[in-house]
Protein backbone atom coordinates (compact mmCIF):
# COMPACT_ATOMS: atom_id res chain seq x y z
CA UNK A 1 0.00 0.00 0.00
CA UNK A 2 1.19 3.68 -0.74
CA UNK A 3 0.51 6.48 0.64
CA UNK A 4 0.38 10.24 -0.52
CA UNK A 5 3.44 11.85 0.85
CA UNK A 6 2.20 15.47 -0.11
CA UNK A 7 3.28 17.71 2.45
CA UNK A 8 0.51 18.97 4.99
CA UNK A 9 1.21 22.76 6.45
CA UNK A 10 3.22 23.66 9.26
CA UNK A 11 1.49 25.55 12.16
CA UNK A 12 2.88 29.21 12.88
CA UNK A 13 4.69 29.38 10.49
CA UNK A 14 2.45 28.42 7.53
CA UNK A 15 5.21 27.16 5.12
CA UNK A 16 4.50 23.62 3.98
CA UNK A 17 8.13 23.79 2.07
CA UNK A 18 9.63 23.14 5.37
CA UNK A 19 7.74 19.97 5.87
CA UNK A 20 10.28 17.62 4.56
CA UNK A 21 13.35 19.26 5.22
CA UNK A 22 14.22 16.99 8.09
CA UNK A 23 17.73 18.87 8.52
CA UNK A 24 15.58 21.76 9.75
CA UNK A 25 14.89 19.92 12.73
CA UNK A 26 17.04 21.24 15.78
CA UNK A 27 18.98 19.38 18.16
CA UNK A 28 15.84 18.30 20.57
CA UNK A 29 13.55 15.43 21.13
CA UNK A 30 11.35 14.85 18.49
CA UNK A 31 7.57 13.71 19.52
CA UNK A 32 5.32 12.99 17.52
CA UNK A 33 1.31 13.33 19.01
CA UNK A 34 -1.56 11.78 17.41
CA UNK A 35 -5.03 13.68 16.93
CA UNK A 36 -8.16 12.02 16.22
CA UNK A 37 -12.45 13.35 17.11
CA UNK A 38 -15.04 11.68 16.04
CA UNK A 39 -17.73 13.19 18.13
CA UNK A 40 -18.83 17.11 17.92
CA UNK A 41 -17.06 19.50 15.23
CA UNK A 42 -14.28 17.53 14.65
CA UNK A 43 -12.52 19.89 12.08
CA UNK A 44 -12.82 22.65 14.33
CA UNK A 45 -11.98 20.01 17.53
CA UNK A 46 -8.35 19.14 15.44
CA UNK A 47 -7.48 22.80 14.54
CA UNK A 48 -7.99 24.08 17.77
CA UNK A 49 -6.10 21.32 19.50
CA UNK A 50 -3.30 21.38 17.60
CA UNK A 51 -2.90 25.52 18.07
CA UNK A 52 -3.02 23.74 21.70
CA UNK A 53 -0.05 21.73 20.87
CA UNK A 54 2.39 24.73 20.87
CA UNK A 55 2.38 25.37 24.48
CA UNK A 56 4.32 21.86 24.59
CA UNK A 57 6.92 22.88 21.23
CA UNK A 58 10.17 24.53 21.26
CA UNK A 59 9.41 26.44 18.17
CA UNK A 60 7.02 25.74 14.97
CA UNK A 61 4.51 22.73 15.56
CA UNK A 62 4.59 20.56 12.06
CA UNK A 63 0.96 19.33 11.00
CA UNK A 64 0.23 16.44 8.61
CA UNK A 65 -2.86 16.85 6.19
CA UNK A 66 -6.39 16.19 7.91
CA UNK A 67 -7.56 12.62 6.82
CA UNK A 68 -10.88 11.14 7.50
CA UNK A 69 -10.78 7.74 7.99
CA UNK A 70 -12.95 4.70 9.18
CA UNK A 71 -13.39 4.11 13.12
CA UNK A 72 -10.81 0.99 14.39
CA UNK A 73 -11.81 -1.41 17.24
CA UNK A 74 -15.07 1.38 18.03
CA UNK A 75 -18.71 0.31 18.86
CA UNK A 76 -20.92 -0.62 15.96
CA UNK A 77 -22.45 2.59 14.61
CA UNK A 78 -18.92 5.05 15.42
CA UNK A 79 -18.33 8.01 13.35
CA UNK A 80 -15.92 8.49 11.12
CA UNK A 81 -12.53 9.91 12.46
CA UNK A 82 -10.73 13.13 11.33
CA UNK A 83 -6.92 12.59 12.24
CA UNK A 84 -3.12 14.00 12.17
CA UNK A 85 -0.32 13.92 13.19
CA UNK A 86 1.70 16.51 14.70
CA UNK A 87 5.93 17.06 14.76
CA UNK A 88 7.16 19.42 17.43
CA UNK A 89 10.77 19.32 19.62
CA UNK A 90 9.76 19.12 22.60
CA UNK A 91 10.18 22.24 25.74
CA UNK A 92 12.66 22.38 27.36
CA UNK A 93 12.32 20.60 30.85
CA UNK A 94 9.28 18.61 28.80
CA UNK A 95 9.54 15.38 30.17
CA UNK A 96 6.99 12.24 28.73
CA UNK A 97 4.96 12.34 31.97
CA UNK A 98 4.34 15.60 31.77
CA UNK A 99 3.56 15.63 28.58
CA UNK A 100 0.74 12.77 28.91
CA UNK A 101 -0.81 14.89 31.50
CA UNK A 102 -0.72 17.80 29.94
CA UNK A 103 -2.23 15.84 26.80
CA UNK A 104 -5.18 14.26 28.69
CA UNK A 105 -6.05 18.14 30.52
CA UNK A 106 -6.50 19.48 27.28
CA UNK A 107 -8.32 15.86 25.90
CA UNK A 108 -11.28 16.98 28.76
CA UNK A 109 -10.92 20.53 28.22
CA UNK A 110 -12.65 19.66 24.95
CA UNK A 111 -15.09 17.58 26.09
CA UNK A 112 -13.67 14.02 27.00
CA UNK A 113 -15.09 12.02 29.74
CA UNK A 114 -14.26 8.44 30.98
CA UNK A 115 -16.74 6.81 28.68
CA UNK A 116 -18.56 3.40 30.02
CA UNK A 117 -17.59 1.92 26.77
CA UNK A 118 -14.35 1.25 25.64
CA UNK A 119 -13.33 3.24 22.32
CA UNK A 120 -16.48 4.97 22.47
CA UNK A 121 -17.00 8.37 20.05
CA UNK A 122 -14.95 11.27 21.94
CA UNK A 123 -14.68 14.50 21.29
CA UNK A 124 -10.74 14.69 21.28
CA UNK A 125 -8.29 11.67 21.59
CA UNK A 126 -4.76 12.57 22.26
CA UNK A 127 -2.06 9.92 21.71
CA UNK A 128 1.49 10.18 22.87
CA UNK A 129 3.31 8.13 19.73
CA UNK A 130 7.38 9.01 20.19
CA UNK A 131 9.18 11.06 22.30
CA UNK A 132 13.09 10.76 20.89
CA UNK A 133 14.05 7.31 21.82
CA UNK A 134 12.12 7.17 25.30
CA UNK A 135 10.54 3.96 26.53
CA UNK A 136 8.17 3.41 28.75
CA UNK A 137 6.11 0.47 30.01
CA UNK A 138 4.05 1.30 32.99
CA UNK A 139 0.54 0.99 34.07
CA UNK A 140 -0.28 5.05 33.06
CA UNK A 141 1.68 4.61 29.19
CA UNK A 142 3.54 2.48 26.80
CA UNK A 143 5.69 4.24 24.60
CA UNK A 144 6.50 4.49 21.87
CA UNK A 145 3.09 4.07 21.32
CA UNK A 146 2.13 0.02 21.14
CA UNK A 147 -0.06 -0.30 18.15
CA UNK A 148 0.43 2.91 16.25
CA UNK A 149 2.81 0.94 14.04
CA UNK A 150 -0.22 -0.92 12.98
CA UNK A 151 -3.05 2.12 12.25
CA UNK A 152 -3.16 3.13 9.05
CA UNK A 153 -4.99 6.43 10.61
CA UNK A 154 -1.44 7.26 12.32
CA UNK A 155 1.34 5.69 9.90
CA UNK A 156 -0.58 7.46 6.86
CA UNK A 157 -0.23 11.44 8.55
CA UNK A 158 2.84 10.55 10.09
CA UNK A 159 4.34 10.02 7.22
CA UNK A 160 4.04 13.57 5.88
CA UNK A 161 5.61 14.57 8.84
CA UNK A 162 8.38 12.51 9.82
CA UNK A 163 8.97 9.43 7.26
CA UNK A 164 12.84 9.27 7.78
CA UNK A 165 12.04 8.79 11.77
CA UNK A 166 13.39 5.71 13.02
CA UNK A 167 10.80 3.93 14.89
CA UNK A 168 11.77 3.57 18.48
CA UNK A 169 12.66 0.06 19.52
CA UNK A 170 12.65 -0.89 15.82
CA UNK A 171 15.24 -0.66 12.94
CA UNK A 172 12.49 0.98 10.52
CA UNK A 173 11.32 4.77 9.77
CA UNK A 174 7.92 5.89 9.68
CA UNK A 175 8.09 5.23 6.13
CA UNK A 176 9.05 1.79 5.95
CA UNK A 177 6.38 0.65 8.70
CA UNK A 178 3.82 2.03 6.86
CA UNK A 179 4.60 0.37 3.65
CA UNK A 180 3.75 -2.92 5.91
CA UNK A 181 0.41 -1.85 6.68
CA UNK A 182 -1.87 -4.16 5.07
CA UNK A 183 -5.40 -3.82 5.98
CA UNK A 184 -8.85 -2.70 5.33
CA UNK A 185 -9.04 0.40 7.25
CA UNK A 186 -10.47 3.27 5.16
CA UNK A 187 -8.56 6.39 5.34
CA UNK A 188 -8.72 9.59 2.75
CA UNK A 189 -6.36 12.15 3.03
CA UNK A 190 -8.13 15.88 2.87
CA UNK A 191 -6.71 18.97 1.35
CA UNK A 192 -3.36 20.01 2.09
CA UNK A 193 -3.24 23.34 4.19
CA UNK A 194 -6.80 23.08 4.85
CA UNK A 195 -6.28 24.94 8.39
CA UNK A 196 -2.87 26.62 9.62
CA UNK A 197 -2.64 27.84 13.65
Amino acid sequence: MRFDTRKGSECAKGDASLLLDHGAWGRGVLILVGIGSNRGDSFAIVRQSIARLRAFANGPVRVSSLWRTSPVDCPPDSGDFINAVAAFEGAVGLTPETLLAGLKALEREFGRSVAPVRNAPRELDLDLLVFGDERRATIEFVLPHPRAVERRFVMAPALEVAPDLRWPGTDATVAELAARIDDGERVERLAAGAFEC
